[in-house]
């Protein structure tokens, strides 16, 4: 019980360390990302889960049944499903064309939607600076529906991810609120190894960040500004669409 409240803690951030899963749908996510389960937890009187076709062959290192009233002090939800597993977070895996630069993101809906948005336009890496979020809180893995399992995030220090995009000739850019020195994203071409680099929720990109973009961008709307979710993942779409019709 220590070990699987201590996964939902939101603490565990390397490979090799426990992370907890609740519901049916993560738990299968993680077992269609090819990762193996620790333990599964399963709430006393809903044995009749792994009845389910995407439950039925599930394999474990162990099993564990818990009364309801601890199932739900132990798991992180508000109104658990009665399944939940523990697995250790996977080696970081090489490959694929850096997407997306995040700059101290802080909320975990925001990061999780994000990466939701990298698997559904084409896939690529996330590199992120070490104040952005964790990608492996749980509400971080919740609100990306899994697919913080199959996108490669990296965390690093602003000067170190500024060597990277440069070393793999990305063009970097970033996305503003204001059309002051920034590209309508509707004239703005993607067709190039391309980045786009979100900042913080109420700050924005610092001075440092915005000074790695090869262009800033802005998304015309009829509002002062977009959700940082919301803004990157209309500018992934748009990179994926304009790939698509030069295809």
């Amino acid at each position: 019980m220590k070990e699987l409240r201590a996964a939902f803690e939101g603490k565990a951030a390397r490979a090799g360390e426990l992370i907890g899963l609740e519901g049916e749908h993560l738990v299968t996510e993680a077992v269609r990302s090819g990762i193996a389960l620790e333990t599964v937890y399963l709430r006393e009187g809903s044995e009749h889960l792994l009845e389910r076709d995407a439950l039925r062959r599930l394999q474990a290192e162990s099993w564990a049944v818990l009364s309801r009233e601890v199932f739900a002090s132990a798991v992180e939800t508000q109104s658990p499903q009665g399944i939940a597993a523990t697995v250790k977070i996977p080696a970081p895996v090489a490959g694929g064309d850096v997407v997306l630069l995040l700059e101290d993101l802080q909320d975990p809906g925001n990061l999780g939607t994000l990466l939701r948005s990298v698997e559904a336009f084409g896939g690529g890496r996330v590199l992120t600076t070490l104040a952005t979020v964790n990608p492996w809180n749980p509400k971080v893995v919740r609100s990306s529906a899994g697919s913080v399992f199959r996108v490669p995030v990296e965390r690093m220090i602003l000067p170190e991810m500024r060597k990277r995009v440069q070393a793999e000739g990305v063009q970097v850019y970033a996305a503003v609120a204001q059309s002051g020195r920034a590209t309508d994203v509707t004239a703005t071409h993607f067709l190039r190894p391309a980045a786009i680099l979100i900042g913080n929720e109420g700050a924005g990109l610092s001075s440092e960040a915005l000074s790695m973009a090869t262009e800033r961008v802005w998304i015309p709307c009829a509002v002062e500004s977009l959700n940082a979710a919301v803004a990157g993942s209309v500018l992934l779409y748009e990179a994926m669409r304009q790939k698509a019709v030069a295809r």
